[in-house]
């Protein structure tokens, strides 16, 4: 999964221009829809911050240049519910 990150955003910015983060976090988050189901979520900035709940093992944080990616599958954690399925992450860039 992380490494499907890695090559879509590198074909994202061979695609779209750097500063067009917009179209960048669409094209992503549309490819892992249709890789691995829908619900995944994607951000693409220089300068963000963010507190997300997702799925154990479906979040990925990482940089291309100046340019960050967060990329992670939506999750709620059902009230009451101890199971480990979903856990929550801050990132700031």
């Amino acid at each position: 999964m992380q490494q499907d990150a890695l090559r879509l955003a590198g074909k994202a910015l061979d695609e779209f221009d750097v500063t067009d983060s917009t179209e960048i976090a669409c094209f992503i988050k549309k490819e892992f829809d249709r890789s691995y189901g829908p619900g995944w979520q994607c951000i693409v900035g220089t300068d963000f911050g963010s507190f997300v709940t997702h799925h154990c093992g479906c979040f990925v944080y990482f940089n291309i240049g100046s340019l960050s990616i967060l990329l992670f599958r939506g999750a709620a954690a059902p009230e009451g519910d101890t199971d480990l399925l979903v856990a929550t992450e801050a990132v700031k860039t």
